[in-house]
């Protein structure tokens, strides 16, 4: 019975608790429009050191710290897909002074904050302190998804994050092997030659890597159903050669990888990082969850007024100083440098790699390094549940985030596409449309709408157009083929419940008729392009009315018979009417429809 006490979760049970909890959070995070950090953070605690119910040394064992550490390996691999050069273009000087002059400048901040203020040892924060370098691409990811910030100041936060993410680990690695020079007699050149020799392994091994993937790719010497699996144990194999090399090293290794593979220009590229993406969100929502449950409660009561003046003095000054002296006389406008600095979310990166520093510094005789862990504990829940909930407000308080209201993109220079936009401009809403043909786009520019003269889906708007205001899509050209493409291929990055086009015109022969699967919702009432832009012609127009206590849906379809609601605006929230979901009936809610002319059709609203 007492066997049975101890025991705790089975392993399996433990694992499909803390996925459960992991993903659970991220949907109610969504739903709730809250930091989904916060609610992982907030989930381990209670369920580890709150609850009891979970401790994953205990559940888990002696695996826990392998998988964390490979879970780390391939979020940051995933990080470095991200990392296109074409995108770096306006973010570019930015990010070399944030890494080449703001991360030895941050090392240095942080180590005085750690020893003036937490009242470690010089040893001990300057390991530290390097670690404190990173500013967790594991949290940033997702709160720059709910900030909407504009295009360059994400830039530079998620490149600072990813690139920084190695580099403090590295800087960790030097203090410790400076430290180890102290306390041992092993000689200086030895611990030198052996960091220089295990960064340069990590950095061949990483491009080599990529170099012969993306060959393997792009020659297709690998099928398409195994390139996924053939990335997985690639990225496991370089993290652990050049890790059993030089310890951290391995991080350095699979963002190189990464990077090097996301510009290599493969034709697959697009499905291999949407794979690691969903891979991505698994990991790091169960790699919370982890570390926030293995706390106990002894460690964090061990926290005192120490801990917090410490954890103030990072994110006042040990983060903005370094940042501030880094984009000094740059072209970074100063709004983007206060974001930055004040924007320094620490995530999983830094708490694996701390604690894995503190155990190394306690059997090398200093005690102080049992207060690693903790510490770092408390900078990482203090600066996610700080910024998830201030990064947008300041976004907004200096200009620079996307809009409040969700926007949306119509692919289809027509005067369907010109009557919808001017309608949702009325309210406030960002819109855009995007059409190859100049020609096309004459009404849109004569009636001031903003519109992109190029191919929605080319290399060209990914990398220079800001999607971030737009929520919708609206594939509305005169190519039914071409809005199927744009809607299937847009629909992974909005999400298929925010992709629309209109209808198919199948009246030809079933022959040409393309898979019900591929493609977006239809629109209003389903309209072909044909019959769409028919309406147009006959003098039809896009008009709001708002619903009231006096004044129902239903009174509106009694006065408006011919009439069809397009979308429904509430509370700035924008949702587009289809065939199989109704319109909101609502007082206060405005109905966006197409009508008859009013002498025709006696439209009231």
């Amino acid at each position: 019975m007492a066997l049975a006490e101890t025991a705790g979760l089975p392993a399996v049970l433990g694992l499909a608790l803390v996925g459960g909890l992991g993903v659970g959070a991220q949907w109610l995070a969504w739903r709730l429009r809250l930091p989904a950090i916060v609610l992982m953070l907030a989930a381990g605690l209670i369920v580890g050191p709150g609850l009891g119910v979970l401790d994953p040394a205990r559940d888990i064992g002696a695996l826990l710290q392998p998988m964390i550490a490979v879970a780390v390996a391939i979020i940051l691999f995933e990080g470095g897909l991200t990392l296109n050069f074409s995108s770096l273009a306006d973010a570019a000087r930015g990010v070399r002074r944030l890494v080449v002059l703001g991360a030895p400048l941050g090392w240095m901040a942080s180590t005085l904050a750690l020893h003036l203020a937490a009242g470690l040892d010089w040893a001990t924060s300057a390991v530290f302190g390097g670690i404190l370098i990173v500013t967790g691409p594991t949290v940033i990811a997702p709160l720059l998804r709910q900030a909407r910030l504009r295009r360059r100041p994400a830039a530079l936060l998620q490149w600072e994050a990813i690139v920084n993410d190695p580099v403090g680990a590295l800087a960790a690695v030097l203090a410790f092997e400076v430290v180890g020079v102290v306390m041992t007699a092993t000689g200086p050149g030895h611990a030198v030659a052996a960091l220089a020799g295990g960064i340069a392994l990590a950095t061949a091994l990483g491009a080599a890597a990529g170099w012969g993937l993306a060959r393997a790719f792009a020659n297709a010497w690998v099928p398409e159903y195994m390139k996924v699996a053939v990335l997985f144990v690639a990225v496991l194999a370089v993290f652990a050669v050049s890790d059993a090399v030089l310890h951290e090293s391995g991080l350095l290794a699979v963002t190189v990888m990464g990077v090097w593979i996301a510009n290599a220009h493969l034709p697959s590229y697009a499905e291999i990082r949407r794979f690691k993406e969903h891979a991505t969100v698994l990991l790091v929502s169960g790699v919370f969850i982890l570390l926030a449950a293995n706390m106990d409660r002894e460690t964090l009561a061990a926290l005192d007024w120490r801990a917090a003046i410490f954890v103030l003095s990072v994110i006042l000054v040990a983060r903005p100083i370094p940042v501030l002296l880094a984009l000094a006389f740059s072209d970074v406008p100063w709004k983007e440098r206060l974001l930055v600095a004040f924007t320094g979310p620490r995530g999983v990166v830094l708490v694996a790699v701390a604690g894995l520093f503190g155990e190394r510094l306690v059997a090398m005789g200093l005690e102080d390094g049992a207060r690693i862990a903790p510490l770092a504990f408390a900078l990482v829940a203090a600066t996610v549940v700080l910024h998830g909930f201030t990064l947008a407000p300041l976004a907004r308080f200096l200009g620079l985030s996307a809009g409040e209201a969700p926007g949306v993109v119509l692919v289809g220079g027509s005067p369907w596409s010109v009557g919808l936009a001017q309608a949702l401009l009325r309210h406030d809403l960002p819109v855009m449309i995007a059409d190859p043909n100049r020609g096309h786009l004459r009404q849109a520019r004569e009636a001031g709408i903003r519109v992109y003269t190029g191919d929605i889906l080319s290399e060209g708007a990914e990398h220079r157009l800001d999607l971030v205001p737009y929520e919708k899509v609206i594939a509305a050209s005169d190519n039914d083929a071409y809005n199927t493409l744009v809607a299937t291929d847009l629909a992974p990055e909005f999400g298929r419940d925010n992709v629309f086009q209109l209808n198919r015109d199948t009246s030809d022969s079933a022959r040409y008729t393309l898979p019900a699967k591929l493609g977006g919702r239809a629109i209003g009432v389903g309209d072909t392009y044909a019959n769409a832009q028919r309406r147009l012609w006959q003098g039809w127009e896009f008009r709001s009315t708002t619903l009231s206590d006096e004044f129902s849906l239903d009174d509106w379809r009694n006065a408006n018979p011919e009439a069809h609601v397009v979308a429904d605006l509430h509370n700035g929230r924008l949702r587009f009417v289809a065939p199989d979901r109704a319109p909101k009936n609502a007082p206060g809610v405005t109905l966006i429809s197409l009508g008859p002319p009013r002498d025709r059709g006696g439209q009231a609203g």
